[in-house]
């Protein structure tokens, strides 16, 4: 971890309190319309390469959640790597390290993925570095999770580093959550219904 990445992981305490303060924890949940496309049609390049056809993921909750390793709320890797340990028989993690958000991520993927499981002892699969912003080049998956044409009613992108978004067991986009929710938030434990 360097210099920058461990003042960061400080200020991470600091920045939940501004955030709950500045009443940035917005959460944004669907409006119980059906998906217009299946997100079972999509498949995540993984980090080293792979493909996790997201059709195997049928009947378990899964969480999106756009990373970096060198953001105040990168310290959320830890608590994902918990909830992740504690529920993967139920809950799949997915992080989709992404640079989008002022050069936050500017490593290879062998470079990320070494950095979360020394730093966090991340296990929970990481998708190639791809943007998540709107765009041309809009990673598939977060394509799908911010059209309300695909997903049926959300078109939140990503506003910083470690936005969420929960998919149900039938596939079903159901919560988007703001960076500055925590993964042990009640709001999140509660929608995770864990």
């Amino acid at each position: 971890m360097n210099l920058k990445q461990k003042l960061l992981r400080r200020i991470y305490p600091v920045l939940l309190k501004i955030n709950r303060i500045m009443h940035k924890n917005d959460t944004h949940l669907s409006s119980a319309k059906k998906a217009l496309s299946s997100i079972y049609d999509l498949s995540v390049t993984l980090n080293d390469g792979t493909q996790l056809p997201l059709q195997n993921l049928k009947g378990k909750k899964f969480v999106l959640v756009n990373t970096a390793s060198a953001c105040g709320y990168t310290a959320q890797y830890a608590a994902l790597q918990e909830l992740y340990a504690a529920h993967q028989d139920s809950i799949q993690l997915i992080g989709f390290p992404s640079n989008d958000f002022g050069a936050q991520e500017q490593g290879s993927d062998a470079e990320i993925a070494s950095f979360c499981e020394v730093n966090f002892g991340v296990r929970f699969p990481l998708a190639q570095k791809s943007p998540v912003k709107k765009g041309a080049d809009q990673n598939p998956v977060y394509q799908w999770l911010t059209d309300p044409a695909l997903n049926g009613w959300n078109d939140m992108a990503p506003t910083w580093n470690f936005c969420k978004y929960i998919i149900d067991e039938e596939g079903n986009l159901v919560h988007f959550f703001e960076a500055g929710v925590a993964p042990a938030d009640e709001a999140f434990v509660a929608a995770l219904d864990i």
